[in-house]
């Protein structure tokens, strides 16, 4: 059995983005980050200056927007993001607009139309997408389903290395207090809230490098072709 979709949940910082690439590459798949999608129309919400309590607003911005992934250079490379012909893979990542994210990403409406859009990424054929409800929501059947996570210390200088690593100044402290804040926002939210799905594979990341997480999830998948 090999896998056409992969589902990878977890919070922010435990390592998702970077093992789900390097599995992507090992499998031949289709890599796609779903959180950069919420981020894409975040960035719009603000471009537009749309008041994000206005949740109709956000939702039709959502319905209409084009996001592109675009392959990297490299198996690690950092994945292009396309929002209606500009390239804002930079613009995405800044911690302004993550924030913005995990509010707007709590709309009903907004999850809706961006779960239809990554389900059907998902028809193309084989895919690892990684986010918060992937294997809950948005691929509730898939044949392989994997919850990555982290300590919050942990989650908390990764994230940090890798904001100041994009030029933005910013503080160990103002980056476990965001963290704390968006993780409330993900596991209390009415609508595909963050949880780990019944027959998630669930990886803790601390210690291990992305090509250890890798092979952990293919020997499940090694596993679950010889159980099937």
């Amino acid at each position: 059995m090999k896998p056409q979709t992969v589902a990878i949940d977890g919070p922010a910082g435990a390592g998702k983005s970077t093992v789900a690439r390097l599995l992507a590459a090992q499998l031949g798949f289709l890599y796609v980050d779903s959180g950069a999608m919420y981020r894409a129309v975040a960035l719009k919400v603000r471009e537009n200056a749309i008041d994000p309590a206005d949740e109709t607003a956000v939702a039709m911005l959502a319905r209409t927007v084009r996001i592109v992934f675009v392959p990297g250079d490299t198996a690690d490379a950092e994945q292009g993001v396309h929002v209606d012909g500009s390239d804002v893979t930079t613009a995405i990542r800044v911690p302004e607009i993550a924030s913005l994210a995990s509010v707007v990403s709590a709309i009903p409406g907004v999850r809706s139309a961006l779960v239809t859009q990554q389900q059907a990424l998902g028809t193309q054929g084989g895919v690892v997408m990684e986010g918060r409800d992937i294997g809950t929501v948005v691929f509730p059947h898939a044949e392989v389903k994997v919850f990555l996570t982290a300590s919050p210390d942990e989650r908390a200088v990764r994230r940090h290395k890798d904001i100041l690593s994009r030029g933005v100044d910013t503080t160990i402290d103002a980056v476990r207090a965001d963290q704390d804040e968006r993780d409330g926002r993900d596991a209390s939210r009415a609508v595909s809230p963050l949880t780990v799905a019944p027959d998630a594979l669930e990886i803790s990341s601390d210690g291990k490098t992305p090509e250890q997480i890798v092979g952990e999830i293919l020997r499940h998948i090694e596993t679950l072709r010889s159980e099937g």
